[in-house]
């Protein structure tokens, strides 16, 4: 499913419902250049699940751990991994026993977590803050909440994928 958010206050919108259904063991890969939004979009998604305190791209960390109360967001950046084996060592399957998972640069992750959601975030060159973002499911799990989550974007969206 293809959206136009135009605003940041879109993205976290978009990011919002995404995180509306949310549950332990959700799987988010963002995916997009640099710029592209994906922190935008994590910080969107943990404040719909009540996280008050700034969330950053763990880049140098590699995983943010943030405890809503109602659920863990962890916070995953693979950006600086250049190896599967990298990615393997740090045992992100794990943290989703106590919460959702997303990553950025989740691409390189995508066959680790079969069953997941893809955001793929594309910067609009001719409007600050807008972009589109693509919404692909993978799995049982994201598979079951699709119609839901359609109703929940359908101010956003373009056209089917």
């Amino acid at each position: 499913m293809r959206l136009t958010a135009t605003s940041l206050a879109d993205t976290h919108a978009i990011a919002a419902a995404l995180a509306a259904g949310a549950a332990k063991g959700d799987v988010v890969l963002l995916q997009g250049e640099m710029g592209a939004g994906k922190t935008a979009f994590v910080q969107g998604y943990a404040a719909a699940l009540g996280v008050d305190e700034p969330v950053t791209s763990p880049t140098f960390t590699l995983v943010h751990t943030y405890d809503t109360g109602r659920l863990v967001v962890h916070h995953a950046d693979l950006y600086r991994l250049d190896r599967h084996g990298e990615i393997e060592d740090l045992a992100l399957g794990e943290l989703l026993d106590t919460g959702a998972l997303l990553i950025e640069w989740g691409e390189v992750a995508g066959v680790e977590f079969p069953d997941s959601v893809l955001v793929e975030l594309a910067p609009d060159a001719d409007r600050d803050e807008a972009r589109t973002i693509v919404l692909r499911p993978n799995g049982r799990r994201w598979a079951a909440r699709w119609p839901g989550l359609l109703d929940e974007v359908a101010a956003w969206r373009e056209a089917p994928c």
